[in-house]
């Protein structure tokens, strides 16, 4: 399993240029969300810590700029431009609100990976936590990795997402739907078996959950004190 380099951001609506960009990060050990506006991107960024965001600059309704200049202050994640070839004025205009780099369209993949690298090289990682151990438990979102007494469980990228939110915000229930924009599933039981999946890797009695609770009429929640 990847112990992954960071998690990023893409957010453009040309569903051609996500896909390629989410696959080339992909196979280049990073960990990818899309976006397919702003609007998409307000929500993501509102449950998940990234350590980078890729920001296509025309987009309809609300802009690349216009979101880059409403959420620079508070997000302190470095952001790097995706422009078209004659947008000279808006790649000024971005590097002027905070953008940290640009890269004009179309762009070489090796490019886009030496400047996403020479970004995070400068900049903190994620300071949330990695690792927690309870009873007999050990989640280690490092190593993407869960040991229960003498068993290891491989922690895949759905789950990590899942459980990064969860033990981050200890005691907080999650619905369904917050759970699903947070992984980008809108089918109720997929979610439901991603939870299941779950528990059989946290759990001593997964169908008597102890630590990875239901809450009636609410959602999911992660009781680790």
């Amino acid at each position: 399993m990847n112990n992954f380099e960071a998690h990023i951001l893409v957010v453009d609506d040309d569903d051609g240029i996500r896909d390629l960009v989410k696959k080339y990060l992909n196979e280049n050990n990073f960990l990818i969300t899309t976006a397919k506006n702003a609007e998409d991107a307000n929500e993501k960024i509102n449950i998940i810590k990234f350590d980078l965001i890729i920001l296509d600059i025309m987009m309809p309704g609300q802009t690349g700029l216009q979101f880059l200049s409403e959420n620079k202050k508070k997000l302190h994640t470095p952001v790097i431009l995706l422009t078209a070839k004659g947008e000279a004025k808006e790649r000024i205009e971005g590097l002027e609100v905070g953008a940290d780099d640009y890269l004009p369209k179309p762009f070489e993949p090796k490019e886009l990976i030496l400047r996403i690298r020479n970004i995070l090289s400068k900049t903190k990682k994620y300071d949330g936590k990695r690792v927690i151990e309870f009873d007999n438990i050990k989640i280690d979102l490092n190593k993407l990795i869960i040991h229960k007494n003498e068993e290891e469980f491989k922690i895949n990228n759905t789950e990590k997402i899942i459980l990064e939110k969860m033990i981050n915000s200890p005691g907080e229930s999650f619905s369904r739907d917050y759970i699903g924009n947070l992984i980008d599933i809108d089918k109720e039981r997929s979610i439901d078996v991603i939870i299941t999946r779950l528990r059989k890797k946290i759990e001593l009695d997964p169908k008597n959950p102890k630590y990875l609770q239901t809450i009636r009429g609410t959602g999911y929640v992660l009781w680790i004190e």
